[in-house]
């Protein structure tokens, strides 16, 4: 991240947020009960709306660097970011995955699903925060690894 960004980013950040929160709202995603019935395959609504969103960005991630080399805004060159698949992202992913289905919803709609005058989701959101201080402290306390970090770090 580059202290020299374009004088649009946060104003744009916060466009693209309220775009997002608005399509989770208009889709259904940010009410649980529609995310619990894709989980159980009763309802394969969402399905559609992941479909769009994956062209969607398949096709920005595809073109975007034939276009430019750098993101406009920021100036950060497009490149892969290597990630290892390694034991915490199998049990981070399944933490997750358990989070998800048990609150049926995820972090991001969790917040849009405020919006959408969904009160009781504020248990699944302080949920996400304690889970995640939790995993700060623990992280913390573990020594950490001798291996060097990927290029995406």
């Amino acid at each position: 991240m580059s202290e020299d960004r374009h004088p649009l980013f946060m104003p744009l950040i916060l466009v693209g947020g309220l775009i997002f929160g608005f399509g989770l709202g208009f889709s259904q995603m940010a009410r649980p009960e529609v995310v619990l019935n894709f989980l159980t395959f009763e309802d394969f609504g969402l399905l559609f709306v992941m479909f769009g969103a994956a062209v969607v960005s398949g096709i920005a991630f595809a073109v975007m660097p034939r276009i430019s080399d750098a993101a406009p805004l920021t100036g950060d060159r497009y490149e892969r970011r290597l990630k290892s698949f390694d034991r915490n992202v199998v049990i981070g992913g399944a933490i997750f995955g358990v989070g998800w289905g048990l609150s049926g919803i995820c972090p991001g709609a969790a917040y849009a699903s405020l919006g959408v005058g969904n009160i009781t989701i504020l248990w699944a959101i302080g949920g996400m925060f304690v889970g995640a201080y939790i995993q700060g402290v623990w992280r913390s306390r573990t020594p950490a690894r001798s291996a060097a970090p990927t290029s995406g770090d």
